[in-house]
C-alpha cells in the first residue's frame, strides 16, 4: 500500500498542510488560498490530494480513519518535528481537528472553512433552503444546462452567477472528474466508514493554538450551527458565520475580500503566537 499522498507545493517558509473537501482535490484549495498567501511571504504551502482523489491512487482506501493514517504518514515523512500550520475545507476540516490533536506539540494555527461536523446527514442541523436575492427574469434566461450545474442559487444577480459558474467550471467539475467514485462511493454512503472513530477524533479535546472557523449562514451542506460547539473547544479561535455565504464560500468577489481579511487577521495572530514561543 503506497503511504504518501501527492501534493503540491507553492512557496518557501512556515509548511501549511492544506486539506481539501470530499472528491475535491488540492489544487481545488488554489483558487481561493494562493491570491491570499502569494501576497503574505514566508509560507510554505503544501495541498494535498487525498486518497482516491486528485492524483492519488485509492489504493484500497477503507474509511476516514484510513485516510487519516494515510495524511499522519505524509506529515511524519514530509515534515518530521517541525512545527506547521493546518487549513481544512469541509471534510478536510472534520480529518483537520484529528490532525491537529494529534500533532498539538507542533501545530500552530488551524482554519476549518465550513467544516464538516456532523458526519450522519440525517443529523445535521440545516435550514431550508431560500434565495437571498431573487431575479425571475434573470433566472428565466439561464439556460436549463446551468440549471442542472449550479442547482439552487443563493444570489441571483450576473456577477455572482458568473462567479458561481466559473467555480464549478474550473474547480469543482475538474476535482469530481479526477475522484474514484468506485473506491469513495461507498465510504461516504455508509455512516460508520465516514466516521472517524473516538480513538482519533476526541471531541471533547481542546486545542489551544490560534483558529479560524468559517462558516457560511446559507451552508446547505453541513450548515453553521453544529459548529457552534467547537467554540469551547478552541479558546483561541475567531469563529466567523458569513450570511450570503454556502458551502462553497467565498464564492464572488465580496466574499473573497472577507476571506481574505479572516485568513490575514489568522496569519497576524499565528506569528504573536509562534513568536511568543520562541522567546
Amino acid at each position: 500500500m503506497q503511504s504518501i499522498l501527492s501534493a503540491h507545493e507553492i512557496g518557501e517558509g512556515i509548511p501549511i498542510i492544506i486539506i481539501h473537501g470530499w472528491e475535491m482535490q488540492g489544487k481545488a484549495e488554489e483558487p481561493d488560498f494562493e491570491p491570499i498567501f502569494s501576497t503574505i511571504p514566508g509560507h510554505r504551502r503544501i495541498y494535498v490530494d487525498l486518497p482516491g482523489m486528485g492524483i492519488t491512487p485509492a489504493n484500497n482506501v477503507k474509511d476516514l480513519d484510513d485516510m487519516y493514517n494515510r495524511l499522519s504518514q505524509f506529515i511524519d515523512a514530509r515534515l518530521g518535528s517541525s512545527r506547521f500550520l493546518l487549513i481544512g475545507s469541509s471534510c478536510g476540516g472534520y480529518l483537520a481537528r484529528a490532525i491537529a490533536q494529534k500533532y498539538a506539540g507542533q501545530v500552530d494555527g488551524l482554519l476549518l472553512r465550513v467544516p464538516l461536523i456532523e458526519p450522519k446527514d440525517s443529523m445535521r442541523d440545516l435550514d431550508p433552503f431560500k434565495p437571498l436575492v431573487e431575479n425571475e427574469t434573470l433566472m428565466s434566461n439561464v439556460s436549463a444546462e446551468d440549471k442542472a450545474l449550479l442547482g439552487d442559487i443563493l444570489v441571483q444577480t450576473p456577477p455572482y452567477i458568473q462567479a458561481l459558474k466559473a467555480k464549478y467550471e474550473d474547480v469543482y467539475l475538474p476535482a469530481g472528474n479526477a475522484a474514484d467514485s468506485e473506491a469513495l462511493d461507498p465510504i461516504r454512503a455508509d455512516p460508520d466508514r465516514y466516521r472517524l472513530s473516538s480513538a482519533l477524533l476526541d471531541e471533547s479535546a481542546r486545542f489551544f493554538a490560534p483558529t479560524l472557523i468559517v462558516c457560511g449562514r446559507q451552508d446547505q451542506s453541513v450548515g453553521y450551527r453544529d459548529s457552534l460547539r467547537l467554540l469551547e473547544l478552541y479558546p483561541r479561535s475567531s469563529y466567523v458565520v458569513l450570511d450570503r455565504s454556502t458551502h462553497g464560500l467565498p464564492v464572488d468577489d465580496s466574499e473573497r475580500s472577507v476571506f481574505g481579511v479572516l485568513v490575514r487577521d489568522w496569519i497576524n495572530r499565528v506569528d504573536e503566537w509562534r513568536n511568543r514561543l520562541d522567546v
